[in-house]
Formats: C-alpha cells, structure tokens, sequence
C-alpha cells in the first residue's frame, strides 16, 4: 500500500500540481497586495476618496461600544452586515489574476510547436469512402422495406 501511494504521489502531474498550487498561492499574495494597496486606492480617489474595504451594510443592531463605521471592528463583533465593497475587492482580484493566467496560457500556446495538419486524403480514399459510404446507404434502404 505504501508503495502504490509513493507510485501515485511521484507521478509527474501530482508533482506538477503539487507545485502549481504552491506557485499560486504566493501569487494570488502578490495580487491581493496590489489590488488592495495599489489599485483600489486609485479606483478611490478616482471615486472623490471612496474607500471601497469600508463600505457596507448594517443588517443588525450595533452592540455599545463598537464604532458603527469600523468595518473590522464590527466584524469582529459579529455584526450582521452585508461588506459590499470586500466583494468588490475581491472581484477585481479574480479578474486580474484571471487575465493574468489567459496571458500566460496564450503565451504558452504560442511558445508550444504547432501541430502538424493531417495529411490530405488521397483522391483514391476519398472515392474508397464514398463507395463505402454509398454500400451502406444502400443495405439500409434494402433492410427497412
């Protein structure tokens, strides 16, 4: 048993995810930090100074001593509260980590050698089909009457 799952474990596409996973770990970090520090900043002030981490809606009562405009305090607290703009955070990290990928898939493809065209059918062959074709057409229309 041990030796089937250290067969299974050294295949080369579970090595391969293995790492794509770890890869894509550390870049969705890289992407987090540039939508969080970067660009929604930008969007922002773009905005008039809109702070989109902060913007939400409260569903339920704020417990006292809980400031009712402090997003991550009222999380903590549990407060019932639709973070919208969390949601758009989020969103526009998908996006980009999803053009980033579209790009590199495009460029792997590129990178990778075309494939070869099928041969074309000799006129030979085509005709040998069409005879076959043609055979069982007519078996069909024999069988069924």
């Amino acid at each position: 048993m041990l030796s089937g799952f250290k067969a299974f474990i050294m295949r080369g596409n579970v090595v391969d995810l293995a790492v794509a996973v770890i890869i894509g770990a550390a870049f969705t970090k890289i992407v987090t930090s540039l939508t969080e520090d970067v660009i929604m900043p930008v969007v922002g002030w773009l905005f008039g100074g809109l702070d989109f981490a902060n913007r939400f809606i409260l569903l339920g009562a704020v417990p006292p001593g809980v400031n009712p405009g402090d997003y991550a305090a009222l999380k903590e607290a549990g407060v019932a509260m639709l973070g919208y703009g969390a949601l758009i955070s989020a969103t526009i990290n998908f996006l980009i980590v999803g053009f980033i990928i579209y790009l590199m898939v495009r460029a792997i493809a590129k990178a990778m050698p075309a494939k070869e065209a099928a041969p074309e059918a000799e006129a030979a062959d085509i005709a040998l089909l069409r005879e076959i074709r043609d055979e069982l057409r007519a078996g069909k229309a024999t069988t069924s009457k």
